[in-house]
């Protein structure tokens, strides 16, 4: 199990932001192109964490961007420079701008007042695309961290947002990545040397305290 941390402070709706990663039907969905992560963020309870985080940051005024990654259907802007990037190519479902497969996925309910960034490269949800920008107009100082996966897109994120001058907070049972016993792992020896490492009743209770 994780290292857990005590939140301290409640969380401030005015500085902080929830970050949901690539919980997109493609990606999470039952018919996603990584069926053993999506069986994994589903039957670990983390996609169901995700939608309860998302639902109460909208009741107590917490701004939520959604990521998703995608790419154009003739691939132009698309990263190639890893294994990683060249397999996706290969899937049976993928990720193109428009289709149903970059629509955040259910349970997760979007309103009109959550931001959706999409990237076309690269691993990680900050780097290189709108989020950082928006998070300093937002006067976010506090970034919650939640989605898939714990193997790449989710340590990408938390590891950037620590290096650009956030607090990082990581509802562990909000995040999945396969195998199964990875992501405990992943948290234990490495995100929670950088980032306060909770769980989403701590963050729940946290923002109902706010």
């Amino acid at each position: 199990m994780a290292a857990y941390e005590r939140l301290g402070e409640p969380l401030d709706p005015a500085s902080t932001v929830l970050l949901t990663v690539e919980c997109q039907r493609g990606v999470v969905g039952p018919d996603g192109a990584l069926p053993e992560l999506a069986r994994e963020a589903r039957s670990s309870g983390a996609l169901g964490n995700v939608a309860r985080l998302v639902a109460a940051a909208h009741e107590a005024g917490v701004q939520v961007i959604h990521a998703i990654a995608e790419r154009r259907p003739d691939g132009r802007g698309a990263s190639r420079n890893a294994r990683l990037f060249r397999a996706a190519e290969r899937l049976p479902v993928r990720q193109l701008t428009g289709s149903t497969a970059v629509r955040v996925a259910p349970p997760i309910e979007v309103t009109e007042d959550d931001l959706v960034v999409r990237r076309l490269h690269g691993l990680s949800p900050l780097h290189g695309t709108d989020v950082d920008a928006l998070l300093r107009n937002l006067g976010c100082r506090t970034l919650v961290v939640t989605g898939v996966s714990a193997n790449v897109a989710i340590p990408n994120a938390v590891f950037d947002a620590v290096n650009l001058g956030y607090t990082a907070v990581v509802p562990a049972d909000a995040i999945a990545g396969v195998p199964a016993d990875y992501t405990p792992a992943m948290v234990r020896h490495t995100l929670a040397l950088v980032a306060t490492v909770t769980t989403t009743d701590a963050v729940l209770g946290s923002l109902e305290r706010s």
